[in-house]
Formats: C-alpha cells, sequence, structure tokens
C-alpha cells in the first residue's frame, strides 16, 4: 500500500477503535447494572435487540446515503448517534428509556459501519481489499479489548462511571473525525431505480451474486450475539465472576483476535482462498458452542470463550471481503445491506436467547449449536454450486 493509503486507513481505524471502545466499556457493569434494576436475560437480550432493530431499519438508508452524500458525513453523523446513546443511557435507569438509548445507537451503528467499510473499498485494489477490511475489523476487536478493560477499571469507582467514560470516548471520536478525516476519491454516484425502503432493498438483495454469503453473515450474527448476550450473565451466576472477571475474559480474548486480524487473515485468505476459510472457521465456532456446554469453570469456559471470538474474528473481515469484491460498484449498498443481515441475526438471536437464558441457562448455546451446524452445511453446498458454475464457465 502507498503511503496515503496507510494514513486514510490509520485514521479509518482510529475513528472505528474510539467508537467500538466508547461502546465496550459499559460491558462488564452489564450484569450487575440490570441486577440493580430488577431485570435478567430477556432484558440482556432486548437490550442488544433494539440496538440491531435500530441498525435495520436505518442500514438501506444509510447505506445508499454513503453513496449519495459520501462517506465522512455518514462516519461523523454515526458517532454523534454513539456519543448521544451513551449520554441518555449514564442518565437514566429506566428500562424503557435505556432501550431508547440504544435504538439512537443503533441509527449511529448503521450510519458508521457500511461508511467506513465502503471508505476502505474506495482507496483499496482488490487485491488490498481484505488487508484493508482485516485492518478494519482489528481495530473493531482492539476497541472490544481495551474498551471492557477500562470499563472493568472504572467500576470501581461507581456502577454508572463507564457510562460516563464511554460518552465522553464516543465524543472525542467525533471530534476527531471532523478534523482528520477526509472524503475519499471515488467514481460519481449514478443513481438507481432501487427505492430506499428496506423491504424492497431486501427483496432487491436477493438478486445480488453476494445474496448467499449475505445469509452466512445472518446466521452467524445471529449465533455470536445470541452467544455474546448472555456471556455475561451465565459466567456471573454459574461461576460467580465479577465486572473485572468478566472484563478479563473479553479483553483476552480480544487481544488474540486482533493478532489473528492483523497478521493472519491475509495470508489464510492468500492460502486457502475466502470460502475454505469461511467453512474452516464456521466448524470452529461451532466446536466452540459445543464445547460450552460441558465447560466447568471460569477457565475452561474462558478457553471455549477465546475459541468462539478467534473464528469470528476471522469469518468477520473475510465475509466483508466477499461481498465487497462481489459488489463493483455499489459498495454503499452490498454495505448497507450486509449490515442489514447482520443486524437481522443481530435482533432475533439475542431475543431468543435472552428467552431461553431464563428457561436454562444453557440453552442459547444448543441455539447456537445447531444454527451453526446448518450453516456450514449451506456454505458447503453453496461453494459446490459455485464451483461448478464457474467451471462450466
Amino acid at each position: 500500500m502507498t503511503t496515503k493509503q496507510k494514513k486514510q486507513l490509520a485514521i479509518l481505524m482510529l475513528n472505528m477503535f474510539i467508537a467500538v471502545a466508547g461502546f465496550g466499556i459499559i460491558i462488564p457493569i452489564i450484569p450487575d447494572y440490570l441486577k440493580m434494576i430488577g431485570e435478567g436475560g430477556t432484558a440482556a437480550g432486548l437490550m442488544i435487540s433494539v440496538f440491531a432493530g435500530a441498525q435495520l431499519l436505518m442500514s438501506p438508508i444509510a447505506g445508499k446515503w454513503a453513496d449519495v452524500y459520501g462517506r465522512r458525513p455518514m462516519i461523523i453523523l454515526g458517532l454523534i448517534g454513539f456519543t448521544v446513546s451513551m449520554g441518555v443511557f449514564y442518565l437514566s435507569d429506566n428500562l424503557t428509556v435505556l432501550l431508547i438509548s440504544r435504538a439512537i445507537g443503533g441509527v449511529g451503528a448503521a450510519l458508521l459501519i457500511p461508511a467506513i467499510f465502503a471508505y476502505v473499498a474506495d482507496i483499496t485494489t482488490l487485491k488490498q481489499r481484505a488487508k484493508g477490511n482485516s485492518y478494519i475489523s482489528a481495530a473493531m476487536s482492539l476497541g472490544i479489548v481495551i474498551g471492557p478493560g477500562i470499563g472493568g477499571f472504572f467500576a470501581e469507582f461507581g456502577l454508572k462511571a463507564p457510562l460516563l467514560l464511554s460518552a465522553i470516548v464516543s465524543f472525542v471520536a467525533v471530534i476527531s473525525s471532523i478534523l482528520l478525516l477526509k472524503e475519499p476519491d471515488r467514481e460519481p454516484y449514478v443513481q438507481t431505480n432501487e427505492s430506499e425502503s428496506l423491504p424492497r432493498q431486501l427483496v432487491s438483495s436477493t438478486r445480488k451474486p453476494y445474496f448467499f454469503v449475505l445469509v452466512i453473515n445472518l446466521v452467524m450474527a445471529f449465533g455470536l450475539m445470541a452467544y455474546e448476550s448472555v456471556l455475561g450473565l451465565f459466567v456471573s451466576e454459574t461461576f460467580s465472576a465479577t465486572p473485572q472477571q468478566i472484563a478479563v475474559m473479553i479483553t483476552g480474548t480480544g487481544i488474540v483476535s486482533v493478532i489473528v486480524q492483523l497478521f493472519a487473515v491475509d495470508r489464510l485468505v492468500s492460502v486457502l482462498g475466502e470460502i475454505k476459510v469461511v467453512l474452516i472457521f464456521i466448524m470452529l465456532a461451532a466446536l466452540g458452542f459445543l464445547f460450552s456446554l460441558f465447560a466447568g469453570s471460569y477457565a475452561i469456559f474462558f478457553a471455549v470463550t477465546l475459541i468462539i471470538f478467534l473464528s469470528t474474528s476471522i469469518l468477520r473481515p473475510v465475509l466483508n471481503t466477499l461481498v465487497s469484491k462481489m459488489a463493483d460498484k455499489e459498495q454503499g449498498f452490498a454495505m448497507g445491506m450486509n449490515n442489514a443481515y447482520m443486524s437481522i441475526g443481530n435482533i432475533v438471536g439475542p431475543t431468543l436467547a435472552g428467552i431461553a437464558f431464563d428457561i436454562d441457562m444453557r440453552y442459547p448455546f444448543v441455539m447456537g449449536l445447531v444454527l451453526l451446524l446448518v450453516t456450514f452445511a449451506g456454505t458447503l453446498n453453496w461453494s459446490k454450486r459455485k464451483a461448478t458454475a464457474t467451471f462450466e464457465q
């Protein structure tokens, strides 16, 4: 990559890191926070589902806006949404208001994420795309690593202290984007007849060459968010884990994820190709869900979580790269749809996991295991059909 590309990627990574770290700060306190306001697994699932629902509704519009109005304005508006969301969260102990704050954060995510990945597509070649996306994913993982660690530390000063810090960090991201981020050079947007209505966008996406990859992203999001939504509650209830121990678990797994995304993803794709990488790590994630059913201690569950997070940290940039490569010139629309499909998984997964958790704490892991095995079978079949079609051409 050229020096200019590296500088642009560094700015995008910084902004993604600050935004995700600001959100990750609150993760360790969620179990104790929900107990404080008399809520449990269902509320934990709703907090993630409402975020994802707002993200879903906004994603098709946001993706097209990124094409029409530019990447930079959407990134800045998305970061403002994160800031407002954390501020409202800090100021209230009412579940309804907390859910409203989560909806605002979901809108922010819908504006931010497609714009950043479209920005990467603008400044990289097809050969560089996997590396560029892995760098952005690494910045996200690093934010997840450092954010919870900071949150666990600041929870010592009061349960709501991480919420205030999160709002401040997100505001810093807004200022840094305004000062440092420039609009990338790209081809002029060509208006299409596709409606911005979500149902029409989803129907339109079924005719795209990258449709099945969108489905894989949906299923992966479902399984991962089902796991993550009850992770803190599970270790708190089963192993009496403290906010600090939850922070250590997320931080430890996140460090490995960052290292893998920075140094392994590009090499794995170069050696195996995207399809084989997807198949291998879907199966590895499924094994992680299986092992979680038999974890008898915090340390063993920590190791299982590491397997799952390692797998998803590789799958995320590889799936994004597949969509980007197949999208040609409609990067904003494709990444908006990618975000929308993940949001569907993020809505349904935590909601069902929260309900299942309140029935039996292990049910969410059984649900995730079955879903990943079905996804593996579907992906294997799709890859064979794709290979056959390519050979016939």
